[in-house]
């Protein structure tokens, strides 16, 4: 079970929704495995994170994901999603990756990935703009699980991200005798560049126009002109401050997960700046 507590965080970073976003403060105490294994993974959410950001219109979804690692730790995923409100699309978004998870030591364990992601044209997602993405995480483990990654996204623009969090790992009570009620309490905070930004409002007035939708500025766009933004985009700034709190039932060979995400965006973002977003996610994960 503890195995499976550590590849939900490989399956969320699937979703190229960041560190920051849903079930990354599961446990990490198990790398490498003991064995060969595959983890089935079948999630909803309520709408797309990005670093604590969303798109402008509400972006629902529901996802089947799937990871099989060694026991080396070298892993593959896979992973493909629908967003509920798009009528004239199966698949809205896919992506596959691959990477490897190793311990140091009983305390510190590291993760190396790669992903590259399929977004159709004129995606409502943020996280469109940049479809290649590497990341490097390293987690210690001791009364308190401590968290740093970074993240280089890359494609039509170049941007890098640093997480940096703290969790803890509360057990509640269990229903029977094989399994477990806990919660996970993380907070974290993201900084990094945002060069994506002023790609995705062109992109975004392109597509409302090729479907003859008037807007007004997407996310209120800042009122200074476009070298502005551009300068503010190819800064490191403090993006978000992220709040998450999972609630999980795990068993022998599955886990159910409900989980709820407050993000405040620092007046830094070029996104909605100083707006309170919220997500939540409910998800399944079997391991074979």
């Amino acid at each position: 079970m503890k195995y499976l507590f550590f590849i939900i965080p490989i399956l969320a970073n699937s979703f190229c929704f960041a560190q920051t976003d849903s079930f990354s403060a599961s446990n990490t105490d198990s790398i490498p495995a003991r064995k060969n294994s595959l983890t089935l993974a079948a999630v909803y959410a309520n709408n797309a994170a990005y670093y604590g950001q969303r798109p402008e219109e509400t972006t629902p979804y529901a996802a089947l994901s799937a990871t099989y690692q060694l026991k080396s730790g070298f892993y593959l995923s896979g992973l493909a999603y629908k967003i509920l409100t798009e009528k004239n699309r199966e698949i809205s978004a896919a992506n596959i990756g691959a990477g490897i998870a190793w311990k140091f030591n009983q305390k510190l364990s590291g993760d190396l990935r790669y992903t590259h992601s399929f977004y159709p044209a004129q995606s409502p997602l943020l996280q469109s703009v940049n479809k290649e993405n590497i990341s490097f995480g390293l987690t210690h483990n001791s009364w308190l699980e401590t968290t740093l990654s970074g993240d280089y996204a890359f494609g039509k623009t170049n941007d890098f991200f640093i997480t940096a969090g703290i969790a803890k790992d509360i057990p509640l009570f269990s229903i029977g005798n094989k399994d477990i009620v806990s919660i996970k309490p993380f907070i974290s905070v993201v900084g990094g560049t945002q060069r994506y930004y002023n790609t995705y409002v062109t992109e975004q007035k392109l597509r409302d126009s090729l479907l003859g939708i008037v807007t007004g500025p997407i996310f209120g766009s800042p009122s200074a002109g476009k070298d502005t933004t551009t300068t503010a985009g190819n800064r490191f700034d403090l993006i978000s401050y992220n709040f998450e709190l999972p609630l999980s039932y795990s068993r022998a060979n599955y886990m159910i997960q409900a989980s709820y995400q407050v993000s405040l965006l620092s007046n830094n973002s070029l996104s909605q700046p100083g707006k309170l977003n919220s997500f939540f996610t409910l998800g399944f994960y079997y391991q074979f």
